[in-house]
């Protein structure tokens, strides 16, 4: 398959999703859209894939391409098509789709946790407690009409929903490397919700807790990633 892969910062890419869609024999081609970078026409793609960032779904006026490119996804997933949208990606879906995002009542989730799942094609295999990583002080609040939410948490209710049959959003990280932290701790707005949420000089801690808990948080991306590649394909 040929995966779209939409960026809105280049520290925030597939990271390790890119090693599955290699041994599994996918291509991506990635579009920077924060860089100005054009949306291609979408008849040569099989799935698309939007990633996380450090702007929020309301910024259109700073951000005047959230508006093509939820139009882009409102079209996309209207025709069945096969979606993944990660953090900002799983919100742009639901604001595009007639659900609404709001800013996180209280602080900011960041760091290290687990989501309970429920039943779906997408987590086959996976544990229903299923480690994963949080970096976000938005939520997504309402769902968009006939969604059906499939995670929560503690700390956000919505962690991750299916729209129709093959759109998913999950607003927990799962793709990450051995330089995330480090890089997305780079930018000003998440090192802000980094303080905002544990303190001043909460990286290396952050750090010491992503290396200890990161086995299973791999296992897991592995697992959930391929299985939408596999759902991706059978659509």
């Amino acid at each position: 398959m040929r995966i779209l892969v939409f960026q809105h910062v280049a520290t925030e890419h597939p990271g390790s999703f890119r090693d599955v869609m290699r041994a599994e024999g996918h291509s991506m081609h990635q579009i920077e859209l924060d860089e100005g970078e054009a949306i291609p026409p979408l008849e040569g793609y099989d799935a698309l894939l939007v990633m996380g960032g450090p702007m929020d779904v309301w910024q259109t006026e700073e951000f005047p391409w959230l508006l093509e490119e939820m139009a882009v996804i409102r079209a996309w997933v209207a025709a069945g098509r096969p979606y993944l949208g990660i953090c900002l990606g799983a919100q742009l879906l639901a604001q595009a789709c007639g659900g609404h995002v709001q800013k996180m009542a209280g602080r900011p989730e960041v760091g290290m946790s687990r989501v309970t799942l429920r039943p779906d094609p997408l987590f086959t295999d996976v544990p229903p407690i299923c480690p994963c990583f949080q970096w976000h002080g938005a939520e997504v609040a309402r769902l968009p009409p006939g969604a059906v939410q499939l995670a929560t948490s503690p700390g956000c209710y919505i962690q991750a929903f299916r729209l129709g049959d093959n759109a998913y959003g999950l607003q927990f990280h799962l793709e990450l490397t051995a330089t995330t932290a480090a890089g997305w701790s780079r930018l000003p707005a998440y090192e802000a919700a980094l303080e905002r949420a544990r303190g001043p000089g909460a990286l290396p801690v952050m750090q010491a807790e992503i290396a200890a808990g990161f086995a299973p948080l791999h296992d897991a991306a592995t697992r959930i990633f391929s299985n939408f590649l596999g759902l991706a394909a059978a659509a």
